[in-house]
C-alpha cells in the first residue's frame, strides 16, 4: 500500500481539478472513486447543456455566489483561467447567445472527460475505481472496495464527494454522517437550482415554454425562459429564484412579467381598442399561445377587465407550494459549514484533511457558475496544499 500520499476522495470536477494542480506541482496523488468511472455527474450535466463556465465580466461572476469564501476561490480561479485549461486539454470553446461558455460543438462531454483523464495520466495522477469512504482520522482514511476495508495513510487528505443531488450519479451524500459525527458542523442538505411545485399543475401547458420573460420575487428577479410541467415551472429564473424564497417557508407567490420590455401604461392603451383581447394579445404584443392559454386560465372577469388583464400580463401569480424533491434537482445548498472549515477549505478539527466542490454550503445558479465553483475550489485547496509543502513535494513510498 501507498504512504504518504495526498488522497483525493471523488473524481468529479473538483476532484480532479485538485489532483491535476497538485501533480503539476510535482505531487504524488491518488484519486479513489466509489464508481466504476470519473466524473459521472460531471457527464449527466452535459447532457442538459454542456455549459463549463460563463462569460461574465468578473465583478458580476462572483456576486452570483451566496458565499464570500466562493467568491474568492473564483475570483483567484476564475472564468478565463478554465478557458485557459480547457485550451490546453486541447477543448475549444465559443460563447453562447445567454454569455454560457460551452465547447465547440465536435467536442462531446465525454470527449472533454477523456482529454482531461489523459492529461492526469499523463501527469501521473492514479484513479482507483469502486473504493467506497467508509471513514477518516487524523492521518489515515478508510475505504471498501471488493477485496475488503483498506486503510491508507494520507498526508492530505481533500473530501470531494459532492452534494445530495441525482443519487445515480453517485452523489448520495453518506458522508454527511460520517463527519457530524466527528463534530464537524453540517447543514442540512436542500434543493438548490430546483422546479416549484405549485398550487396548479398546468396539465394543459405540460412541455410548454415561456421565452423572453421575467420572474421575480420581491426585489428579485430573472429574465429567460421557464417549461409548465405536470407538477409546476422549471427554467433557469426559477432556479434563480430558489435561494431568495427558501428563506420563508412555504407557500409562496413568484410573479411572471409576459412582457418585460413593455410598461402597464402602454400595454393598456393597446387592450382598450375594439379589437378582440385575444387578438391584440397575439397580434400587437406577439405573446405565443402558451402566454395566452396561461393569462385565460384567470376567472372571466380579470381576462376581459383590460385593467385588470394589463396587470395581470405584467403580473401574473404562481402560488409556490414547496421545490422538487433533492435526488431531482440540479445541485443541493447546505452541506460542510463554513464555520468548520478554515478558508483554504481545511477542516479546523482535522489539519490537513480538505473539503471542496458542493460538499460545502453555498449555492450558486445554472448557466456554468456552479461547474466554475468546482474548479475554483479544488484549485484553492491545490493551492494550499502546494504553499504549505513548497520545499518538499511527496513522493510515493511503497
Amino acid at each position: 500500500m501507498f504512504e504518504n500520499q495526498i488522497i483525493i476522495i471523488g473524481a468529479g470536477p473538483a476532484g480532479l481539478m485538485a489532483a491535476q494542480k497538485l501533480a503539476e506541482k510535482g505531487f504524488s496523488v491518488h484519486v479513489y472513486e466509489q464508481n466504476k468511472a470519473a466524473a459521472r455527474k460531471f457527464l449527466v450535466a452535459g447532457k442538459g447543456g454542456f455549459n463549463l463556465t460563463h462569460s461574465e465580466e468578473l465583478n458580476a461572476f462572483v456576486e452570483k455566489y451566496d458565499a464570500p469564501e466562493i467568491r474568492e476561490s473564483v475570483q483567484s480561479f476564475d472564468n478565463q483561467k478554465v478557458i485557459a485549461w480547457l485550451n490546453d486539454l486541447g477543448i475549444t470553446t465559443y460563447v453562447g447567445s445567454s454569455g454560457k461558455i460551452f465547447p465547440t460543438k465536435n467536442f462531446k462531454p465525454i470527449q472533454v472527460l477523456n482529454e482531461w483523464l489523459k492529461k492526469l495520466e499523463m501527469l501521473g495522477v492514479q484513479i482507483h475505481y469502486e473504493n467506497t469512504f467508509l471513514d477518516f482520522d487524523d492521518s489515515s482514511v478508510l475505504l471498501k472496495n471488493k477485496d475488503g476495508e483498506i486503510k491508507l495513510k494520507y498526508s492530505k487528505l481533500i473530501l470531494a464527494m459532492g452534494g445530495g443531488s441525482w443519487k445515480k450519479t453517485g452523489s448520495d451524500a453518506k458522508w454527511i454522517d460520517i463527519l457530524k459525527a466527528k463534530k464537524i458542523a453540517i447543514k442540512p442538505l436542500e434543493s438548490a437550482n430546483s422546479g416549484y411545485n405549485t398550487s396548479s399543475g398546468f396539465h394543459h401547458l405540460q412541455g410548454q415554454y415561456l421565452k423572453n420573460i421575467k420572474v421575480y420575487f420581491n426585489d428579485h428577479s430573472k429574465t429567460g425562459e421557464i417549461v409548465f410541467t405536470k407538477y409546476g415551472v422549471e427554467g433557469s429564473p426559477i432556479y434563480f429564484l430558489n435561494r431568495f424564497t427558501r428563506k420563508n417557508d412555504f407557500p409562496q407567490t413568484i410573479y411572471i412579467d409576459l412582457k418585460p420590455n413593455l410598461p402597464e401604461i402602454e400595454i393598456l392603451e393597446n387592450l382598450s381598442g375594439t379589437e378582440k383581447i385575444s387578438s391584440v394579445l397575439k397580434r400587437k404584443f406577439k405573446l405565443p399561445t402558451t402566454a395566452i392559454n396561461l393569462l385565460k386560465t384567470l376567472d372571466k372577469e380579470s381576462y376581459t377587465n383590460v385593467k385588470k388583464l394589463a396587470k395581470f400580463i405584467k403580473k401574473f401569480p404562481l402560488d409556490v407550494l414547496s421545490f422538487r424533491p433533492i435526488d431531482e434537482v440540479i445541485s443541493t445548498a447546505g452541506g460542510v459549514s463554513f464555520s468548520a472549515l478554515n478558508s483554504n477549505f481545511e477542516l479546523k478539527n482535522f489539519p490537513n484533511v480538505f473539503c471542496i466542490g458542493e460538499m460545502v454550503d453555498w449555492e450558486a445558479p445554472t448557466g456554468g457558475y456552479l461547474l466554475q465553483a468546482c474548479f475554483s475550489t479544488g484549485a484553492a485547496a491545490a493551492r494550499a496544499i502546494a504553499d504549505s509543502e513548497k520545499n518538499a513535494p511527496l513522493t510515493a513510498k511503497k
